[in-house]
Parts: C-alpha cells; structure tokens; sequence
C-alpha cells in the first residue's frame, strides 16, 4: 500500500481519536464544572503506526484489505482513573452512550482476569461514525481503562517488550511481576483510603469556591470603598485564610455580602 493511501485509510482514525478525546475531557469538565467528583482523571489517545499495523497484520495473518475489519485498535483512547471502582463508573459512562453516538462490541477485562504478564486494564471495543467528505464511515475504536498505577506500569512493560520483543529475559520479567504485584498492592491500599481521599478533595474544592466568592465580593466593593477601609478588609481575609478555619471564612464572606 503507498503512503498516500495509508494517509487516506489513516485519516478518518485520526479524526475519531481526536473526537473521542474531546467527548470525554468534556465529561470530566462537566463533572468539575458542577463540583463533583470526576472519575475521569485525563485522557490521551493515539492511532497506531503504520509499522505497527503491518507488524500485527502480519503475526495475525491478516490481509492488508481487511486490517480495517480486522485490526480493532488502529485508533485507540486511553483513561485514566484514580480507583479501581472509577473505572467501573467510566464503563458505565461509555454503555450509557451506547447506540447514540458510539457501539459497544466488545469487554474484556484484564482486571478480574489479569494476564499471566502482570498487566490490568479494562478494554472495550467500540464502532465509531466518522463524518467524512465522502460520507459517514464507522470505524472500529479501543478504549483502555485504567488506573494510574496500572498505566505506570503497563507504560513500563511496553517499553521493555519493545526492546526485547519475544525475548524477555527471565530476570526482568520476574522484577515486572513484582512490579505489578505492587501495583496492585498500591490499587488496593488506595482503594482502602479513597473516602479520606475524596473528603479531602472535596474539601479543598469547596475551600477553593469559597475563596473565589469572597475575592469576587471584595473586588465588587473596591469601587465603594476608601483604600484605607479596604486595606483592612484585605488584612482580615489574610488572617483568616492563614488560620484555615472554613467557618470563620464563611462568616466573614457572609457579612462582607450583608455590608457590600
């Protein structure tokens, strides 16, 4: 296949990566927009390299006029997650959006059932519609799910099988299971913790709105009030933000509302 032809097959995977990234990064934002915990942490995503492709097609036996019905992660997106239970809710989020914008063909879970390499990771194949000059194209899509700790070290592992290809050597191999024993480890101990967690986020979120109200309510009375008054204003929020008491800043931003 030549190059401009691949840049033809390429281009709708390209445009479906970029979509699906937006779609969710906004879901995230929708999310903190509106206070609330996001089980979205970032999202990336790629399209695979022509090198890469031929490599599969080949180990798969795949013709090259049928990689793009056969070969189901040329485009993929990646979210990452805090918790364990975050991905579940992503899974979750995704089948809602089923037989509206995208399809659901295919799950599996690399996280109940973890590959004899160590590697956790929660996959779903979906069917995309890509609008295109000559019509609407659907295309297939993979979208991985997985934790920090579980991205830290696939990201690892992928590295290392890169350079070795089939030939892993034994002692890097046993220290990778090691590493993802302790992945796993960190994925439950973080499990463990995750309410003390989310209060704690929760907690500097609604500290962070708060100290966005009063500056806003101080802001607005600059135009009424003299320097000197203003000053003093200003002294006593410094005050009270480097005590940290969350009820006195809500008292004073109360009666800066009652005196504005």
């Amino acid at each position: 296949m030549e190059m401009q032809n691949w840049k033809r097959v390429l281009l709708p995977y390209n445009q479906a990566v970029d979509e699906l990234k937006v779609k969710f990064k906004s879901i995230r934002k929708e999310f903190i927009a509106l206070d609330e915990y996001s089980p979205i942490e970032f999202v990336t995503g790629r399209v695979k390299k022509i090198s890469s492709i031929l490599e599969k097609a080949q180990k798969k036996n795949i013709p090259l006029e049928e990689i793009e019905e056969k070969i189901e992660d040329i485009a993929g997106i990646r979210i990452m997650c805090q918790f364990v239970e975050d991905i579940y809710k992503v899974i979750d989020i995704i089948k809602a959006r089923d037989r509206k914008d995208l399809v659901v063909v295919e799950e599996r879970d690399y996280i109940t059932n973890t590959k004899s390499s160590g590697y956790r990771s929660y996959h779903m194949i979906i069917k995309y519609p890509v609008q295109t000059g000559h019509g609407e194209k659907w295309i297939f899509a993979e979208i991985q799910i997985r934790t920090l700790a579980m991205n830290f070290w696939a990201t690892i592992e992928h590295s290392l099988r890169y350079k070795y290809k089939q030939n892993m050597p034994k002692n890097i191999q046993e220290r990778l299971n090691k590493a993802a024993e302790a992945a796993f480890l960190l994925d439950q101990e973080m499990a463990e913790i995750r309410e003390e967690v989310l209060k704690c986020q929760e907690s500097f979120q609604e500290e962070s709105n708060l100290i966005g109200d009063i500056f806003s309510t101080i802001q607005a009375m600059g135009a009424k009030k003299n320097k000197k008054d203003m000053n003093e204003i200003y002294e006593i929020f410094w005050t009270l933000w480097e005590e940290g008491d969350m009820c006195k800043l809500k008292e004073f931003n109360e009666s800066l509302a009652h005196t504005n």
